[in-house]
């Protein structure tokens, strides 16, 4: 049977939002409101964002530049397990060679 969405209340900057979403993501949903909340508020105490809405866009820029500098690691890490795997490979075949 399919799950019916359910209406979970977040908090963010101060005013509550009434979000649905599957009861099996109501803690993640809430976990990212209150990611969003305190970049929202990181950005509102520097000072040099004025006005909800632009604060909103550049938490919004931030949390997405975080995220594709996480998958470009991501992708660096693997590209360097791939070529650490190939060194072994090749450093285990020669020696199995040489037995």
């Amino acid at each position: 049977m399919p799950q019916h969405p359910t209406t979970v209340e977040v908090d963010i900057l101060d005013k509550e939002y009434l979000v649905a979403c599957p009861d099996e993501a109501r803690e993640s949903l809430r976990q990212a409101a209150r990611h969003l909340d305190a970049k929202m508020r990181e950005i509102r105490a520097s000072g040099k964002v004025f006005g909800t809405e632009r604060i909103a866009v550049m938490a919004a820029l931030n949390i997405t530049h975080d995220m594709l500098e996480q998958n470009t690691m991501s992708d660096a890490a693997t590209g360097l397990l791939r070529t650490m795997e190939s060194k072994l490979d090749n450093a285990l075949g020669d020696s199995k060679t040489g037995t």
